[in-house]
């Protein structure tokens, strides 16, 4: 599934040149990329003499894939960008993604029996600032002394990832566009996949044991459902790049997960390895060297305790060189950074102007919620002496239950994150959220720009992504005729305390319905207990302040749920906004008889309708 409607870029269409081609028996050259400096580099010249070949004469017999896609040993080239590489390596882990970038790769291999079918043309596919968009290119690359100047694969005649950094290059502009791309920035293009950053150090999960199989099972998850991770080891210096740990990782240096497993042992391995589960993580170096030497690596004792039979049934095999496994213990204290990649089925929200406001619903407390803004990246369009990418970022608040028009006065929210401010193309959020609406705000660091941005969320609930458009309550004939909203109020109920209870073991099970006029909110149970912490939000627009804004307390139950209580508020414009708290009484007004148990809340009412 592509999902939104598929993007020609130059509006060129694959197999229409393709067939021009065939028809006037020649190859492809492409006019809007030429074999040239231009689409090199943007205002520099490469030193020694480019000569830009074709696959059929770099090599005897060239094919797009060779086997097995994942099998090779990527290289980056005199030129090439390492974070390419590791790209490369995370796409040909998940078929479902790198069948999707490289699309009807068997119509596009070369087949030496149809020579007279070939026309030096390919495509593929990226995920372009929000949109699936078709990158056409001739088959020219250049080389300097007869070898590939950018990536290449060690099984000398495979040329899919030439063609498709190429093709990538051509999208972004010159080749030197892809300088300063991060791994995570490239495979969100190939794929469409949402990317967040764990600091593995940050997170401490090599010390925290509940957190490390939190982690284990996250990575689990979006492994198995088609995402994409690669991990990496930080280096204090440029001169540490590159050296090898004790263990035999190199620093600096990307490496891809391709399997994770948790295994449950038979007992006669239960004795061998003093545990009945196994936690153990496979990565690959896209290099095919310096692999792992530490337990489970294939010199380590671990591994020699196992027999061929074992591996097999336990799923514990390495079919690539550079390839080795390791245990959930040692990956958390090896590495130091994730980039987790996930697919993500929420709607994408732009290109818009980044002056738009979101709100979303959290329907149940704790999951983990990635909000991810990015912005167009500024290199497109560096030849015409554009800035480079703006410093962006976005911050959230947890919202009243019922709101509807757009944020105005933030300090009055509630915050609930902040995302990091920077110049890069995307920033991102991951928090873990209770239960209720959260409205997020792009913002610019620089104060008065705009710019297009796009909007996306990953949460394993739906959580109902929408944009909040107007300021206020629209003027319409209907309203006037009721009456137009003078006075809009927000409350916040933190607390209610000391609930009747009937006898010693009764269980209470609290919530609350906030009315005004025929509108009202719920919160959510709380369980058990008579000193119940809400923190509920409710926002109102009213005509007069002579609808009250009544608050009843009510207790859950199974039959018949029971009343315990309200208060009942005129919130003028005037009133203090600090906390208070009053006792609950019986239905019938603020003077009707008092009952056990109080709420502790915070009104804010103003005549001004954009002040909340």
């Amino acid at each position: 599934m592509m999902g939104p409607p598929l993007k020609f870029f130059k509006n060129q269409k694959y197999q229409e040149l393709k067939q021009e081609c065939i028809r006037d028996g020649r190859l492809f050259c492409d006019p809007t990329f030429l074999p040239e400096n231009d689409s090199l580099f943007f205002n520099r010249l490469l030193p020694g003499k480019v000569i830009w070949k074709r696959p059929q004469d770099i090599c005897d017999d060239p094919r797009l894939i060779v086997g097995n896609i994942s099998n090779h040993q990527l290289t980056q080239g005199r030129l090439g960008h390492k974070p390419m590489i590791s790209a490369f390596s995370c796409l040909a882990v998940q078929e479902c993604h790198w069948t999707k970038t490289i699309p009807n790769h068997k119509e596009q291999e070369w087949d030496p029996r149809k020579l007279d079918k070939y026309a030096g043309i390919f495509y593929f596919r990226f995920w372009h600032f929000g949109e699936w968009t078709e990158v056409v290119i001739d088959d020219l690359l250049p080389t300097i002394n007869g070898d590939l100047v950018f990536s290449f694969s060690t099984s000398m005649n495979e040329f899919w990832n030439a063609l498709l950094e190429k093709a990538y290059a051509k999208l972004l502009g010159c080749y030197e566009a892809l300088d300063g791309l991060t791994t995570s920035d490239i495979i969100v293009d190939f794929t469409g996949t949402l990317a967040e950053t764990v600091d593995m150090q940050k997170g401490r999960y090599s010390d925290l044991v509940e957190e490390k199989y939190k982690l284990f099972k996250e990575l689990y998850k979006t492994f198995t459902k088609g995402g994409l991770i690669c991990c990496s080891i930080e280096f204090p210096d440029q001169e540490e790049q590159e050296v090898e740990t004790d263990w035999g990782l190199l620093k600096g240096h990307t490496y891809t997960m391709t399997d994770i497993r948790k295994i449950r042992l038979g007992e006669r391995l239960v004795e061998v390895f003093s545990t009945e589960k196994l936690y153990l993580i496979r990565l690959r170096n896209p290099l095919g060297r310096q692999e792992w030497s530490g337990p489970w690596s294939e010199i380590s004792e671990e591994w020699q305790q196992l027999t061929a039979a074992d591996r097999k049934n336990l799923g514990i095999v390495m079919s690539d060189d550079g390839e080795f496994w390791m245990s959930l213990e040692d990956f958390c204290r090896n590495f130091h950074e994730l980039n987790v990649c996930r697919n993500v089925n929420n709607p994408v929200f732009g290109p818009k102007e980044l002056e738009s406001v979101y709100i979303f619903t959290v329907p149940e407390d704790g999951h983990k919620v990635i909000m991810s803004l990015q912005q167009k990246d500024m290199r497109t369009y560096r030849r015409m002496g554009r800035p480079d990418n703006y410093i962006i970022g976005f911050e959230l608040f947890k919202v009243e239950l019922n709101r509807k028009f757009r944020l105005h006065h933030l300090y009055i929210q509630e915050r609930a994150g902040t995302s990091t401010y920077i110049d890069t193309r995307t920033v991102f959020l991951s928090k873990y959220l209770k239960k209720g609406n959260y409205v997020l705000v792009p913002t610019m660091f620089q104060h008065g720009r705009t710019s297009e941005f796009l909007l996306r969320i990953f949460c394993e609930v739906p959580v109902q992504l929408r944009e909040l458009t107007m300021d206020m309550p629209k003027m319409s004939c209907w309203n006037l005729a009721r009456g137009y909203p003078k006075v809009v109020t927000q409350i916040t109920v933190h607390s209610a305390e000391g609930l009747e209870k009937k006898y010693a073991n009764e269980t209470v099970n609290p919530y609350l319905i906030i009315k005004c006029g025929k509108e009202e909110v719920r919160s959510p149970v709380q369980k058990n207990t008579v000193h119940a912490i809400f923190d509920t939000q409710a926002i109102f627009y009213r005509r007069t302040t002579d609808i009250p804004i009544i608050v009843q307390v009510w207790n859950k139950r199974k039959f018949r749920d029971q009343f315990l209580g309200q208060v009942t508020l005129d919130a003028d414009p005037s009133d203090c906004r600090e906390l208070k708290s009053l006792y609950l009484r019986k239905k019938g007004g603020p003077t009707a008889k008092v009952k056990q148990g109080h709420i502790s809340f915070k009104v804010i009412s103003s005549d001004d309708l954009t002040e909340l």
